[in-house]
């Protein structure tokens, strides 16, 4: 490929020119680009040269009931040649809860030994974060990668947290409002002030041309889906890395209570505590109205339907207002914040908004490679057009060791399993578009023998029913690693002759029954044999969860009707509930078998009833669809006995 360097265009290059005394433009230090890229740049990476700078910047809101509006602690670094050159750059931005600290005791978290329905027993608030006045500094992630580039990098903490005033309400309206006010005054429709409550202001748009970044990893890779929510102008491109889209998708599934992977307990208000870092003064005022009153009336740990309160904390019915691009990155592994954070996002703002896709089988975390993410900061903050609308849409990690995931300096706070990965990462592969647009649906049927091994095939075996009872004793992988079992029913396919993959959204439909009012479900889909060494593509291909009680709201796609409320189960009366698992892209190799497990109570993510729940299902109106590349044909292919 031919290198071709870029400076910025003679139109650009006036735009960055306030003083009629500032250096003339052979002197000047200017962005390169090659290849579409953002090169470093010599004289923006003397890092003894930068300027840093720390603000207060007025938001729209009182969340913490003070009677004026709450400020947000923000810091900037920026080259030295916005000041001494006139020079006006884009910003790179990150926003946060967890810069302050967090309190992450796991002492506190929920007794998950209960019954299901039940009222929960009580949860005691972990200790207050201690508040540190005399923090100068925010942090210092990205700013390495991004200021030789030629760009500046800002940080915000959130509402509640650090430096910042307000309350913390996880994911309530200031978590959106907060850093839209920070892009405001990038663009000069906010205020910023140099002391909490001073009225000495200071302005950026002397040295910023307005066009904003977000980037983040976990809790502050949902930042920046919740600021482009608003709408707000000069927010041109964000890349949200693992961001949680709904609470109500973060700590249920389904009607179903069930909570991150790593953090059995956690419920929203354990998070509220765990980020609780902001004012002293205010923290009682925001505990009583957030914690205590709030939360504690929405949550529901009892039925976990969708209602009003989790609603009020989902994105999506929101992205319509998204004007920036979308860079999206998330793990098929990450079972903390589950994939279908960003596919349901992704799939919504298709057509509406430029969006591309960087999907790999890692744990939580896991950032785009470099180049990715810089044509896409370079196309939309600087203007090249280096063809990013042209690239493949999706990019996917398949095949190898899947990366080890980095949590950003914000502290995505290591929650949930990492990756296996013990070398290099394989590249992504392009698509044209995830799913992979060869993917078609196959419906398998479970034959007979689940408590052993039933067969897993495209034929109806009829009206038969298997039974299996409750026992959260028993982990998942124990289920799936023994010959048989009581506690579960495990069908698998012949061995595959040829690899299949799968790209896209699984979904079961399952007729069961159960001896008590109340169960709970879980769905592995699974590679076997199982293989020792835990959790990942070797063994597990997907999974997913939900309440028989809410068999009549559950739709396609998790869309809840948050009108419609989970009953009681009649003992021995078979209910139908159709729902989706996990997305996932991976090809399962030859040799192996691809299994459907169905069990009652997941030890990892579920309540802990005592043991002895009966469930009955029914085969005969019983399935799971896989989305595979090629289709029936493909999957048909990989199972034929006369190819051998």
């Amino acid at each position: 490929m031919k290198r071709t360097a870029l400076v910025l265009s003679g139109a650009a290059l006036l735009a960055t020119l306030v003083s009629a005394q500032a250096p003339s433009p052979a002197d000047r230090a200017l962005p390169v680009f090659v290849d579409g890229q953002a090169q470093v740049v010599p004289a923006f990476a003397d890092e003894a040269l930068w300027i840093r700078e720390r603000l207060w910047v007025e938001t729209s809101f009182d969340s913490d009931g003070n009677g004026r509006p709450d400020r947000m602690h923000v810091d900037v670094t920026r080259p030295r040649q916005t000041e001494t050159e006139r020079l006006r750059v884009p910003v790179i931005y990150e926003s946060s809860p967890y810069y302050a600290g967090t309190s992450g005791n796991r002492e506190f978290l929920w007794d998950v030994r209960q019954e299901i329905g039940a009222e929960p027993p009580a949860r005691t608030s972990q200790p207050s974060i201690e508040y540190e006045p005399d923090r100068d500094r925010i942090s210092n992630s990205h700013v390495s990668t991004w200021l030789p580039r030629g760009f500046a990098v800002v940080h915000s903490e959130a509402p509640g947290t650090g430096l910042s005033e307000g309350c913390p309400t996880v994911g309530g309206p200031p978590e959106r409002l907060a850093p839209k006010a920070v892009i405001d005054w990038l663009n000069g429709r906010a205020k910023g002030f140099r002391t909490v409550d001073g009225t000495d202001e200071v302005v950026a748009t002397t040295w910023a041309t307005g066009k904003v970044g977000m980037i983040g990893t976990s809790y502050s890779g949902t930042l920046p889906l919740a600021a482009a929510v608003t709408g707000v102008e000069g927010l041109e491109a964000i890349v949200p890395i693992a961001p949680n889209t709904s609470y109500y998708h973060y700590y249920r599934s389904h009607g179903l209570v069930r909570h991150p992977g790593g953090w059995l307990g956690e419920d929203i208000d354990f998070l509220y505590d765990y980020v609780n870092s902001g004012q002293p003064d205010r923290r009682a005022y925001c505990n009583a109205v957030y914690r205590d009153d709030e939360m504690a009336g929405g949550r529901d740990r009892v039925s976990g339907d969708y209602n009003a309160f989790w609603a009020s904390r989902d994105l999506l019915p929101l992205v319509g207002q998204v004007r920036a691009a979308v860079l999206m990155a998330h793990a098929f592994n990450d079972w903390n914040v589950v994939p279908e954070h960003s596919v349901r996002i992704v799939n919504a703002l298709r057509g509406r908004v430029p969006v591309q896709v960087y999907f790999h089988q890692g744990g939580h975390g896991g950032a785009p490679p470099l180049e990715l993410t810089n044509r896409w900061f370079t196309r939309y903050l600087h203007g090249i057009d280096n063809g990013v609308e042209r690239d493949p849409k999706a990019w996917i990690v398949r095949e190898g060791e899947p990366p080890e995931p980095v949590a950003d300096a914000a502290g995505a706070r290591g929650r949930g399993g990492r990756g296996r990965g013990r070398g290099v990462t394989p590249p992504p592969v392009p698509y044209p578009n995830y799913p992979h647009p060869d993917a078609a649906e196959v419906t398998l049927v479970p034959g007979v023998g689940g408590s052993a091994r039933g067969t897993l095939g495209l034929e109806t075996p009829g009206a038969v029913v298997e039974t299996f009872s409750d026992n959260v004793e028993v982990d998942g992988p124990s289920l799936a690693l023994a010959e048989s079992s009581p506690h579960r029913l495990l069908y698998a396919t012949l061995e595959l002759l040829a690899p299949v993959h799968i790209s896209g959204t699984p979904r079961v439909t399952i007729r069961l029954a159960s001896n008590r009012p109340a169960a709970n479900l879980s769905v592995y889909l699974v590679v076997l044999p199982w293989l020792e060494g835990g959790i990942g593509p070797h063994n597990l291909i997907t999974r997913g969860w939900a309440d028989p009680q809410n068999h009549a709201s559950l739709t396609r796609g998790g869309n809840y009707d948050a009108m419609t409320r989970g009953q009681p189960l009649v003992p021995g009366t078979f209910y139908s509930l159709t729902f989706d698992l996990q997305p996932d892209d991976q090809v399962v190799a030859a040799g192996s078998r691809i299994g459907l497990m169905i069990f009652s109570s997941d030890r990892d993510f579920t309540l802990w009833p005592a043991p002895g729940t009966e469930l009955s299902v029914d085969l005969g109106a019983t399935h799971v669809m896989l989305p595979v590349v090629g289709g029936r044909e493909a999957f048909e292919q990989a199972l034929r006995r006369d190819r051998q």
